[in-house]
C-alpha cells in the first residue's frame, strides 16, 4: 500500500542548495545599498570615526541576518513564517540624528530604540485585531504608494547616486540602461530557473561590465578586516531621556503600520493570508530585532519593499530563500571583508535592476486594486486622495520642514501617510452612517423585476471593503510573472 506524501505549500517549500544560495544572494544583493545607507547617515551626521562606522555597518548587517532568519523561520510566537527581508526603517534616520547630535549621542539612540522595541511586542496583538481595517482598498492603495514612492531610490541610484560628483551623467544612466536591459532579455528569454535570478544575472553581469569602464572601486576590501564580532553595548550602556523615547515610540507606530501592509500584501502575493495571530506574531518578531539593534548597536528594523518587489518578480514564494539570504547577511556581519566586496558594487547597477523591482511592487498594488468595485461608491476618492498624500513627501521632500518633529516622523514616510490616510478614507465614506450615496445609472427598462443593484461578479472585492484580504488562488498561482509587492518602510538612500 503505498502512501501519499502531503502537499507542501510553496512558502514552506526548500529548493535544492545550489539554487537556495543563489536566490539568496539576490535578494542579499537587492537590499545591500539600502540595509547599509542607515549607519552611514547616522554614523556620518553624527560624525563618527570610519572605525566606529565601519562597526556600525558590521552590526547592522548581522542584526539585519538575525532578524531575517526570525521572520521567516519563526520561533514560537515570533516570525509571520513569509518571505520577508529585515533591514533598518529610514522612518528612524531624522529622530536618530536629532537624538545623537542634540540629545545624548549613541546612548541616548540605543535606550530609546530598547524602549520602541518593548513596545512594538506589547503592541503586536492590538495590531493583530485592526486587520479588517486593511481590505483590498487599502492594500491595494498602499502597496502602489510604496512602488511608487520606491522609484526615486532607483532613479538616484541610475543616476549615479545622491551627492556623486558625476551625478546624472550619461555614462551612468547608460549603465543602468544595460543592466535594466539585461535583467528583461534573461527574464524574457532565459530557461527555468535562470528567469528566476534575472536581477542577479543582472546584478552581476553590470559589474563585470562596470570594471574596465571605470565605475568600481575596490580600494575598501584591502581596508576591511576579515572577522569581525559585534558585542553588547559597545558605544556604553543605554541612557533613557523621555524625548528621544518619545520620538522613538512614534517612529515604533509608524514601523507597525507600515509593517502591516506589507505582511497582508505579501500574504496576499504567496497565497498564504495574514490573519490576526501571524499579523501578531510578525510585528512581535520586529519588536523583538529591534530590541536586539538596542543591545548590539544597531537600529529598528522593519521589512524592506525591494525584497518583496523581487519575490513578485521570480515568483519564487519559498520563505527559505529569504531565510538563507539571512544567512548570508550574518556572514557579512561577521566577515567584513566579503562585505566590502558587495559595498563595491556601483549604484548604477543597482539602479537598473531597482527600476524592474520597484515597478513591479507599484503593478502588484494596482492588480490589487483590480479587484476593488469602483462604480456607484467613494473608492475611487479613497484612492485618489491616499496616493496624492502619500506622493507629496516623496514629489516635494521639504514640504513638512516647518511642522513639528512628531508630525514630520509621521508624514515624511510616503507609505505611512498614504496608508493612514486610506484606512481613514476607508472608514469614512465605507463604513460611517449618514454618508451621501452617489448616483447611480437609472436601472434598463425590462419587463423583469431586476434589482436595482446587482450583486457584485463572483472574485470581486466587497465596495465597503471591511472584509479581510482574500484573494483567487487562480490568479496567484498564474504565471504572469506580475506577482508582488512592500514596506517595508520607504527606503531612501
Amino acid at each position: 500500500m503505498t502512501s501519499v506524501r502531503p502537499v507542501r505549500h510553496p512558502v514552506d517549500e526548500v529548493p535544492p542548495a545550489g539554487r537556495l544560495a543563489a536566490l539568496g544572494l539576490q535578494h542579499v544583493l537587492a537590499m545591500y545599498a539600502g540595509a547599509v545607507a542607515v549607519p552611514l547617515i547616522v554614523g556620518g551626521a553624527m560624525k563618527l570615526s570610519p572605525t566606529d562606522l565601519a562597526y556600525l555597518i558590521n552590526a547592522d548587517l548581522l542584526l539585519c541576518g538575525i532578524a531575517t532568519v526570525l521572520q521567516c523561520v519563526g520561533l514560537w510566537r515570533f516570525g509571520v513564517r513569509l518571505p520577508i527581508m529585515q533591514g533598518c526603517t529610514f522612518a528612524a534616520v531624522t529622530p536618530m540624528v536629532l537624538i545623537g547630535t542634540e540629545g545624548g549621542g549613541l546612548p541616548a539612540i540605543y535606550g530609546s530604540v530598547i524602549v520602541s522595541g518593548l513596545a512594538m511586542m506589547l503592541l503586536a496583538p492590538v495590531f493583530g485585531r485592526l486587520l479588517r481595517f486593511f481590505p483590498p482598498l487599502v492594500t491595494g492603495t498602499v502597496i502602489l504608494v510604496i512602488g511608487l514612492s520606491l522609484l526615486p531610490v532607483a532613479g538616484n541610484w541610475a543616476a549615479g547616486g545622491q551627492g556623486a560628483p558625476d551625478f546624472g551623467e550619461p555614462k551612468n544612466l547608460g549603465l543602468a540602461g544595460a543592466v535594466l536591459a539585461l535583467v528583461i532579455v534573461v527574464q524574457r528569454f532565459g530557461p527555468g530557473f535562470l528567469g528566476r535570478v534575472a536581477v542577479l544575472v543582472g546584478i552581476v553581469g553590470g559589474t563585470a561590465l562596470s570594471v574596465p569602464l571605470g565605475f568600481t572601486d575596490f580600494s575598501g576590501v584591502s581596508d576591511a578586516g576579515w572577522v569581525g564580532v559585534s558585542t553588547p553595548f559597545h558605544f556604553g550602556a543605554p541612557t533613557f531621556e523621555a524625548a528621544a523615547v518619545v520620538s522613538m515610540l512614534i517612529v515604533a507606530l509608524v514601523t507597525m503600520t507600515e509593517t502591516t501592509g506589507d505582511f497582508i500584501a505579501v500574504g496576499e502575493m504567496t497565497d498564504r493570508p495574514v490573519d490576526g495571530p501571524r499579523l501578531a506574531d510578525g510585528l512581535r518578531a520586529d519588536g523583538a530585532a529591534t530590541v536586539l539593534g538596542g543591545v548590539f548597536n544597531t537600529f529598528p528594523y522593519t521589512a524592506f519593499a525591494q525584497n518583496v518587489g523581487l519575490v513578485g518578480m521570480t515568483r519564487v514564494r519559498s520563505r527559505w530563500v529569504v531565510a538563507a539570504a539571512g544567512g548570508l547577511l550574518v556572514v557579512l556581519g561577521l566577515a567584513p571583508k566579503l562585505g566590502a566586496v558587495v559595498a563595491a558594487i556601483p549604484a548604477p547597477v543597482l539602479g537598473g535592476a531597482g527600476l524592474v523591482m520597484f515597478g513591479t511592487v507599484a503593478a502588484s498594488g494596482l492588480r490589487t486594486l483590480a479587484t476593488v468595485e469602483f462604480r456607484d461608491n467613494h473608492n475611487l476618492m479613497v484612492v485618489a486622495v491616499s496616493v496624492g498624500i502619500g506622493l507629496l513627501p516623496v514629489g516635494v521632500p521639504g514640504v513638512y520642514q516647518e511642522f513639528p518633529d512628531w508630525f514630520q516622523t509621521v508624514m515624511n514616510s510616503g507609505i505611512s501617510a498614504g496608508c493612514v490616510t486610506a484606512i481613514v478614507l476607508n472608514l469614512l465614506f465605507n463604513h460611517l452612517p449618514g454618508g451621501r450615496t452617489p448616483d447611480r445609472d437609472p436601472a434598463p427598462a425590462t419587463g423583469s423585476a431586476q434589482a436595482a443593484d446587482p450583486a457584485p461578479a463572483a472574485g470581486s472585492a466587497p465596495v465597503a471593503g471591511s472584509a479581510p484580504v482574500a484573494v483567487d488562488a487562480s490568479v496567484l498561482e498564474g504565471g504572469s510573472g506580475q506577482h508582488a509587492v512592500e514596506q517595508t518602510g520607504e527606503q531612501r538612500v
